[in-house]
C-alpha cells in the first residue's frame, strides 16, 4: 500500500471530508492564484517523564486539521481549522480566495513526482509499544543510574513521541503524503561531591518508534554519557576569557554551524536581502576546504523528510563547496520569485502554520586531518566537545554560543574540563577562520530542534573535528 493509499484511509475513509469534493474545492478557491495547496495532517503526540523516582508526567495529545493557502506574487492567505470537515474547508476556501482575486496569475509547476518510498523504517502508531512497557523504561534507567554512583542525586528521564500522517493537495489535482514517526529518549543526572553539585544530560532520537529504545545498551549508554558530563562537571574549573585558538569536537558542535551558517543560507533572508549571505552566489564565504550540506534523504534520521511540507521530494543540497557558496535552501514561493528550483525545504510546524525555508540535516563534510593531529597542534587555547544552548543575529550573522563540555588544550595536551565559556563571533568570520578539517564527520545524536518565526521543526547537525582561530571566548577567568 503506498503512502497515498494509507492517508486517504485516514484523511477520507474516516472523517468528513469526501476526496473528490476536497479536490474540487481546493482547484475552484486557488484558481487564478500562482502557487498554493491544501496541507492535510493528522498527528498523535506521547510524552512520559520521570523525575524524583516515580511517574512525574504522561501526556497523550491526538489532533487533526488543515491548512489551506493561496500564493499570489509575495502576498499569501492562508486559513487553518482543527477539523476535517467539507463545511471548515469550504469557509477556508472562501477566505483565501480573495488573494487570487482579480489576479491572472500561472499556476505554478507542481513538485516533480517523488518515490514515494518513506525515509524511515518504522510507521508503526505509538500504541504499538504498550504504556506499561514505557513507564518500566523510564523506571528501569532510574535505578540504573542511582546505583552507577553513590554521588547520584537526582534522576530525570523522559520519552517523548509523535506519529504524523500528512497529505499535500494541489489545484491541479496532484497530491503528495508522508507518514512521519519520531521518537527522543532523555536522561539528565544531578550528582554531588563535597557540597558541590552538578548536572550532566544526553539524549538520543530519531525517525522511529518507542521499540527501539527497550534494548538495554542503547539507554545504559545514555544514562552512562549523563553520568559522565555530571562527574566531569564536579571537577570542572573556570573558563578562561579572550581571543584564542578553538577546537570544535564532531557531531553535535555543528549546531553552531546549523544557527551561524544555516540560517543566514535559508531562501527568504536572501530573497529579502537580509542575510549576511545574500546575492553572494559564487563568493568565497568560508575558508577552502569547507562544504556544507543539507541533506533531508538519510535514513531514520531526526531531520529527515520524505517529502517537504509542500511536497517536494527532500535532497542532498550542496551550499557551499570548498569555501564557494553554491546555493540557498528554498521553499517553492521563494524559489519561484528568485527564479530558482525548490530545494525540498519548505516545513510547518503544523497544519496551523504556513511553511518557509528550513534546514533538514545540515552539517560539514569530512577534511583530511586525524582528529589527534588537530589537537595536538594546539599551543593554547579551547577543546570544545559539546554545546549547550546559543543564538544568532541572521543579519550580521553574529552569534553567541555557550559550551556544555569543553577543556584547556596547552602545547597539544588536553587540560582541565572548564565550565561557563561562550564563543562570540560572527558566523562568516568563524567560517574563514577554519584552518583544519578532520575527517571524523558525525551527526548530532537525534536531539534537535529548529526554531524560525515562532515555528519549531526537527532537525539534525554535524560536522567532523575542526580547527577555528581567533575566536573570542567569554568567561571568569583571564587568559
Amino acid at each position: 500500500m503506498t503512502l497515498i493509499d494509507q492517508t486517504d484511509a485516514l484523511f477520507f475513509d474516516k472523517t468528513g471530508l469526501d476526496k473528490e469534493n476536497t479536490f474540487s474545492i481546493v482547484a475552484e478557491c486557488l484558481s487564478g492564484a500562482d502557487d498554493g495547496d491544501l496541507f492535510l495532517e493528522m498527528r498523535h503526540s506521547e510524552m512520559l517523564a520521570f523525575d524524583d523516582g516515580r511517574l512525574k508526567t504522561a501526556t497523550y495529545d491526538q489532533s487533526a486539521g488543515f491548512g489551506l493557502r493561496a500564493i499570489a506574487g509575495e502576498a499569501d492567505a492562508f486559513a487553518h481549522a482543527g477539523e476535517l470537515s467539507e463545511g471548515a474547508l469550504r469557509r477556508a476556501a472562501e477566505t483565501v480566495s480573495s488573494v487570487a482575486s482579480g489576479h491572472a496569475g500561472q499556476l505554478a509547476l507542481p513538485p516533480e513526482a517523488g518515490h514515494n518510498k518513506p525515509l524511515y523504517s518504522d510507521l508503526n502508531p505509538l500504541a504499538q509499544t504498550p504504556f506499561a512497557d514505557k513507564v518500566a523504561l523510564l523506571q528501569k534507567i532510574d535505578s540504573y543510574a542511582r546505583a552507577a554512583d553513590p554521588r547520584v542525586r537526582q534522576v530525570s528521564a523522559s520519552i517523548a513521541g509523535s506519529w504524523q500522517a500528512v497529505q499535500i493537495i494541489r489545484p491541479d489535482y496532484t497530491s503528495y503524503a508522508d507518514i512521519r514517526p519520531l521518537v527522543r529518549l532523555n536522561v539528565a543526572i544531578v550528582v554531588e561531591q563535597n557540597g558541590r553539585m552538578e548536572t550532566g544530560s544526553s539524549g538520543t532520537g530519531g525517525r522511529f518508534m518507542f521499540a527501539r529504545y527497550l534494548d538495554d545498551a542503547l539507554w545504559q549508554k545514555e544514562v552512562q554519557e549523563a553520568l559522565r558530563i555530571a562527574l566531569l562537571n564536579l571537577v570542572s574549573v573556570s573558563a578562561p576569557a579572550g581571543e584564542m585558538e578553538i577546537v570544535l569536537g564532531a557531531g553535535w558542535p555543528g549546531v553552531m554551524l546549523h544557527e551561524a551558517v544555516g540560517h543566514g543560507l535559508e531562501g527568504d533572508f536572501n530573497r529579502k536581502g537580509t542575510s549576511v549571505f545574500s546575492g553572494r552566489i559564487g563568493e568565497q564565504v568560508a575558508a577552502k576546504g569547507v562544504s556544507v550540506v543539507d541533506d533531508g534523504t538519510m535514513t531514520d534520521r531526526r531531520g529527515s523528510i520524505t517529502i517537504d511540507d509542500e511536497g517536494t521530494s527532500s535532497a542532498r543540497n550542496v551550499l557551499i563547496e570548498d569555501g564557494i557558496l553554491k546555493g540557498y535552501m528554498q521553499d517553492r514561493q521563494n524559489a519561484r520569485l528568485m527564479g530558482v528550483a525548490a530545494t525540498g525545504n519548505g516545513r510547518r510546524e503544523s497544519y496551523a502554520h504556513l511553511p518557509m525555508p528550513r534546514m533538514t540535516n545540515t552539517f560539514m563534510e569530512n577534511g583530511e586531518y586525524d582528529p589527534q593531529e588537530i589537537v595536538s597542534s594546539m599551543k593554547k587555547g579551547l577543546y570544545a566537545v559539546n554545546f549547550g544552548g546559543g543564538q544568532v543575529d541572521i543579519t550580521s550573522g553574529k552569534f553567541v554560543f555557550s559550551a556544555s563540555e569543553a577543556y584547556l588544550v596547552e602545547n597539544g595536551r588536553i587540560g582541565a574540563p572548564v565550565k561557563g565559556a561562550t564563543l562570540i563571533g560572527s558566523g562568516p568570520d568563524a567560517m574563514s577562520k577554519i584552518t583544519m578539517i578532520g575527517n571524523d564527520m558525525a551527526l548530532d545524536r537525534g536531539v534537535g530542534t529548529c526554531g524560525k518565526a515562532g515555528q519549531s521543526v526537527p532537525v539534525g547537525v554535524g560536522q567532523p573535528t575542526l580547527k577555528m582561530g581567533g575566536i573570542t571566548v567569554g568567561g571568569t577567568e583571564a587568559a
